[in-house]
C-alpha cells in the first residue's frame, strides 16, 4: 500500500507562489500515474495536474501556464509547483497515485490565497 504525506500549503496573497510536495513510501518509479487534485470548500474535488512515469505531464485549463508538476524519483517525491496564484485557487489540495489500478490518496494540504 502506498502511502502518501503532502506538505507545502499555506496562506499567501493573490500573485504569489507556493510549492506543493507529495513523498511517498516507496519508490515512484513502480506508479503508473501520480496526480494532485484540489477540492475547494463546497465543490468537488477535481483533477488538478498528472505526471507519469514516462514524465509526461497534463493540466487542467484552469491552471495550465501557472502550475507545473514533477517528480524527483530518488526521493519518492512529486511537486506542484504553483505560480500567479489567484483567490480560486483557495482549496484543499491532495496528492493521488495510481499504481496498477488502484487509487491512493494523502491527507491534504491546504492552500488559501487572499486577495
Amino acid at each position: 500500500q502506498v502511502q502518501l504525506v503532502e506538505s507545502g500549503g499555506g496562506l499567501v496573497q493573490a500573485g504569489g507562489s507556493l510549492r506543493l510536495s507529495c513523498a511517498a513510501s516507496e519508490s515512484i518509479i513502480g506508479i503508473n500515474v501520480m496526480n494532485w487534485y484540489r477540492q475547494a470548500p463546497g465543490k468537488q474535488r477535481e483533477l488538478v495536474a498528472t505526471i507519469t512515469n514516462g514524465g509526461t505531464t497534463f493540466y487542467v485549463p484552469a491552471v495550465r501556464g501557472r502550475f507545473t508538476i514533477s517528480r524527483d524519483n530518488a526521493k519518492n517525491t512529486v511537486y506542484l509547483e504553483m505560480n500567479s496564484l489567484k483567490p480560486e485557487d483557495t482549496a484543499e489540495y491532495y496528492c493521488n497515485a495510481n499504481k496498477r489500478g488502484m487509487n491512493y490518496w494523502g491527507k491534504g494540504t491546504l492552500v488559501t490565497i487572499s486577495s
